[in-house]
């Protein structure tokens, strides 16, 4: 062979080299096939999908380490070092350290002082070895504080690269990172543990309820992952799209001038006090309003992957110690990389008051379990949201909410919106594949031919059915009505009735007894329908607007059944439109309904008249979080 030749050798032995340990290394992560993969989108959740194309394996995410620091040579020193001491396993981390200027003053005083420790800290950060890859470093020339460290310390590039953040007085454990990286691996990229609701990892202790008025945060010996909507801001892992959805959204409230405030948290009297010094109100506001979860760890005797030793600065007057014990190869005595599947973790809200997302009713099966879940002293509210816009539906949920009435369930036509609801943890009903799945309600259907509020019919007389099966009274009301009190579901008058329906307004309750169950039978349902159609195109009755409890009333009547026909005018308060200015209820009643065939704009000014208009105009999210203890 000549010479030249020879010079190749070098160079192939040297590809082959780097093709090897490139081969091996990544070997050593798991990959992930298309059908891993799903889509979690709904029309208010915005986050990454992973792609579907053929044979695709995604790139490997990359981490980078935001620390935020200010005047503290002690806290930054101490926070390198323990991050630099953790095990990477081989990954490339980066390493983004922001140092904010102090703030200036007009007299000489200690700027002396206040330049010589700028420069101590500088000069140790710039001499830090970071050996896991890229150090940066951003010195700020003003104080901009901590609001902005936080804000302004990332814009994720990709859907695969997160951001660690901690504050300078955090000290991490040597096992942080490979918890992290198995998180991320497990919640981020298994599809089957994805979910659109999740935003981030926080590596703090919970300690802490925001809720007015919530419950003790409690968990069981065994919890040692949960879901909890609080942000952590002691050592925070940040999902990319949830991020940039936020910064997006600060972006156009601030713009428009439109504060944090969100009535029944204690955070928004922080934010009162010390505006916007902070930014967790922002972030918790953006949270309430789209309704996310963050993961947080358990891990008993006050161990934590990363402590605040919560040194004097913006959040403290003076030092106030560690936090939490740091959770270490020593005092480790679980398997850290054993982690549950996402279904069978508990979720909480601002209030600790347990959320429970996903209950979308799709089968028999399906409807008696979620109806078992929310019985609550014996009683079900079914709620039709065929004739309701989603901003009306969405202050519903505030009065519920704010009335502690938990045991209802949404019914309506499948929807991305519908859907939503589920997501955040309020139970639905898929009235077309609820129908479509038992074969009694198919055949009465006649092979699909029944007009939509036929099909609704159906399901409304076999979920009572169900009810009375199960020993439980049911209420059936449209989206067109808001109760008052909790007292109009459980204050019945009369109990010698078992049947109450209004005529316009629909509201219909069905007692539980020996005598309701014998009534409500596959036949008589038949039988309602035929009296809809004989009612179709009377003055009183219109097929695509009519009132489900007056057809079942017309046809008990028939079948001999005691029932009371309620004047809704006695209990109930309309908004109309010759009283859309009208800023007081009456005495006694007990809810306020309107004309499903109202439009959005006169329902929101006649609501909002009588202060029961709950919903912000930008996010559509409640004003307030009311918080029930259980």
């Amino acid at each position: 062979m000549s010479p030249p030749k020879r010079r190749f050798y070098p160079l192939l032995l040297l590809s082959l080299s780097a093709l090897f340990l490139f081969s091996y290394y990544h070997s050593s992560l798991p990959h992930f096939s298309s059908h891993t993969f799903k889509s979690n989108d709904t029309p208010e959740t915005h986050f990454f999908n992973p792609p579907q194309y053929p044979n695709y394996t995604p790139q490997i995410f990359t981490l980078t380490i935001k620390v935020l620091a200010f005047d503290r040579f002690d806290s930054i020193s101490r926070c390198l070092r323990s991050l630099a001491n953790a095990d990477y396993v081989n990954d490339r981390v980066n390493l983004h350290v922001f140092i904010d200027h102090f703030k200036e003053t007009n007299g000489s005083g200690n700027l002396d002082e206040k330049l010589e420790e700028s420069h101590r800290i500088l000069d140790f950060v710039d001499k830090f070895s970071w050996r896991f890859g890229e150090k940066f470093v951003h010195y700020r020339t003003g104080n901009v504080g901590l609001q902005a460290q936080w804000l302004e310390s990332w814009w994720p590039s990709s859907d695969h690269e997160f951001a660690f953040v901690v504050e300078d007085d955090l000290e991490v454990s040597p096992l942080y990172y490979k918890f992290l990286r198995g998180l991320i691996l497990n919640y981020y990229y298994n599809a089957s543990n994805f979910s659109p609701s999740l935003y981030g990892a926080s590596l703090q202790r919970p300690r802490f309820v925001p809720g007015k008025h919530g419950n003790k945060l409690q968990l069981e010996t065994g919890t040692r992952l949960f879901l909890y909507q609080l942000v952590g801001t002691w050592g925070q892992l940040l999902f990319p799209k949830p991020w940039k959805e936020f910064r997006l959204w600060y972006d156009k409230h601030k713009a428009k001038g439109i504060k944090p405030i969100l009535q029944g948290m204690v955070t928004t009297g922080w934010y009162k006090k010390m505006g916007e010094r902070i930014w967790t109100p922002w972030f918790i506001k953006f949270i309430h309003s789209r309704g996310y979860f963050n993961i947080y760890t358990n891990f008993q005797r006050e161990r934590a992957l990363s402590v605040s030793h919560r040194d004097a600065g913006v959040n403290y007057g003076k030092t106030a110690g560690p936090d939490s014990n740091l959770l270490d190869q020593n005092s480790l005595d679980f398997n850290l990389l054993e982690m549950q599947p996402l279904n069978s973790l508990k979720w909480y809200d601002f209030c600790f008051r347990e959320v429970l997302p996903g209950r979308v009713v799709r089968s028999s099966d399906e409807l008696k379990s979620v109806l078992y879940s929310l019985q609550k002293h014996k009683t079900i509210i079914l709620i039709s949201l065929f004739r309701t816009s989603q901003a009306v539906t969405k202050n519903m949920l505030c009065h519920l909410e704010k009335l502690d009435i938990r045991n209802h369930i949404f019914m309506g036509p499948g929807s991305d919106f519908l859907l939503d609801l589920a997501r955040r943890g309020y139970p639905v009903i898929e009235t077309e594949m609820l129908l479509n799945s038992i074969r009694s309600l198919r055949s009465m259907d006649s092979q699909g031919a029944k007009t939509g509020f036929i099909k609704e019919i159906l399901v409304k007389a076999y979920i009572i059915k169900m009810c009375l099966e199960s020993k439980y009274n049911s209420w059936v009301i449209d989206g067109n009505m808001l109760p008052i009190s909790s007292d109009m579901f459980s204050d019945v008058q009369d109990p010698g009735y078992d049947f109450f329906a209004t005529k316009d307004s629909e509201l219909l309750f069905v007692r539980s007894s020996s005598t309701s169950a014998k009534i409500w039978v596959d036949s008589f349902i038949e039988k309602a329908i035929a009296k809809l159609n004989s009612l179709t195109g009377k003055d009183s009755f219109d097929r695509d607007h009519g009132n489900f409890g007056y057809a079942v009333a017309r046809s008990l009547e028939e079948k001999g059944a005691k029932i009371k026909m309620v004047d809704e005018f006695s209990f109930g308060e309309k908004i109309g439109m010759d009283n859309g200015n009208q800023t007081q209820l009456r005495e006694g009643k007990k809810f306020v309904f309107w004309s499903s065939e109202m439009g959005s704009d006169f329902i929101q000014r006649g609501l909002q008249n009588l202060g029961m208009w709950e919903i912000e105009e930008e996010d559509s999210s409640c004003t307030a979080v009311v918080c029930h203890q259980s």
